[in-house]
């Protein structure tokens, strides 16, 4: 058995439980198996956008993110629900207390995802055969489906478990690379975004082994350290431990900048802050979040330091929308003195598939 097990290396699984949102509802509301389940933000009006659905709905041509009138045009019969999220919050937990039944190695990623390091779990069997536990335990204990990747690494892990669902079980060694992922289109890299792929394609590198092959400075230039790290990845290397304290380093996101001398002039100060605020959006983009709490801090010439937090009416993410915010608070905040350091933090982030929100926001 411990032949499955590198004597250097690691062997990690990625638990994605399928169509989540829509899955749980179907577990509590036994009624609704094998019919066109959609979750959406606001069921009654033409304006609510699909957030996750079933694989019958999405057998109809029903995807995430489609407004809620589109969908019904496709699947008349589509049974749609507004999101449940304490509920959601509630199985959650109840999925990863599982995985920590396995090993204490779990490192939650969203709502309805983790790493699991099991490297040091060969008396419980091959890999396989604890996804195939997992996955039994999954579906008969909460009556959820997943899919789960095996590989030494947590990108690999993660490639993996996007490649069979419902129920699927996918083992991607670094000898596969090759063959199963660099043929993929650089859209479905994790790590990969609309727009990091759009400026991929301008420079004809259209798939992952593309990138894996593409000049280093190329990378660079384009999408700066992410490159880097999307070479490396593509070439099946991921250093990343499965870190249980992750999760937590998630919930705040941001970006500060120290001046070379104290700024005084309102209008050098608001173009500081829109550099920031550019900053924080672009790691928002990165992690794929979204915040509904904005924080500044302003720390002035005489070293005082002061935080000021609002509460927002909505998610955000753009630029725009978190410099508006920002300087609303240093408005009504700042005395007047000379200022040596300005600082934005988005707080209690959360990914986007886990909010319901409109198209229009982003």
């Amino acid at each position: 058995m411990k032949s499955w097990y590198p004597k250097n290396g690691y062997v990690i699984l990625h638990v994605d439980m399928n169509c989540f949102y829509a899955s749980v509802e179907i577990a509590d509301k036994p009624e609704l198996k094998g019919k066109p389940v959609a979750i959406a933000g606001n069921p009654d009006e033409r304006k609510g956008i699909i957030v996750t659905c079933s694989y019958e709905a999405r057998n109809f041509g029903v995807k995430t993110t489609m407004p809620l009138w589109e969908a019904r045009k496709l699947c008349p019969k589509l049974v749609v629900l507004r999101p449940d999220f304490p509920r959601y919050r509630e199985v959650s937990q109840q999925i990863f207390k599982l995985l920590e039944s396995y090993t204490p190695y779990v490192e939650p990623v969203s709502i309805d995802e983790a790493f699991v390091d099991i490297t040091t779990c060969s008396h419980l069997g091959s890999p396989v055969e604890i996804a195939h536990s997992i996955q039994k335990e999954l579906l008969v204990q909460l009556n959820l489906p997943s899919s789960i990747g095996i590989a030494p690494n947590k990108f690999l892990a993660k490639m993996g478990s996007d490649m069979k669902k419902p129920n699927g079980i996918t083992i991607l060694r670094k000898r596969d690379i090759q063959s199963k992922l660099w043929p993929l289109p650089v859209e479905e890299m994790y790590g990969v975004g609309r727009k990091s792929a759009e400026k991929l394609r301008k420079h004809n590198i259209n798939n992952i082994g593309e990138i894996a092959n593409a000049d280093p400075q190329l990378l660079k230039m384009l999408l700066g350290i992410n490159g880097e790290k999307l070479k490396a990845r593509a070439s099946g290397n991921d250093p990343r431990p499965v870190d249980p304290l992750q999760a937590a380093a998630f919930k705040s996101i941001g970006s500060s900048a120290t001046f070379p001398k104290d700024i005084l002039d309102y209008d050098e100060l608001i173009l500081q802050l829109n550099d920031i605020a550019y900053n924080v959006a672009v790691r928002l983009d990165r992690k794929n979040a979204v915040s509904d709490a904005i924080q500044i801090m302003i720390r002035y010439g005489n070293r005082k330091t002061i935080t000021r937090r609002m509460k927002l009416p909505t998610y955000i993410i753009s630029k725009e929308d978190i410099f508006y915010y920002s300087e609303l608070l240093l408005n009504q905040h700042w005395n007047g003195e000379a200022i040596r350091l300005l600082g934005i933090t988005m707080q209690d982030a959360k990914r986007k598939e886990d909010v319901t929100y409109q198209l229009s926001f982003f």
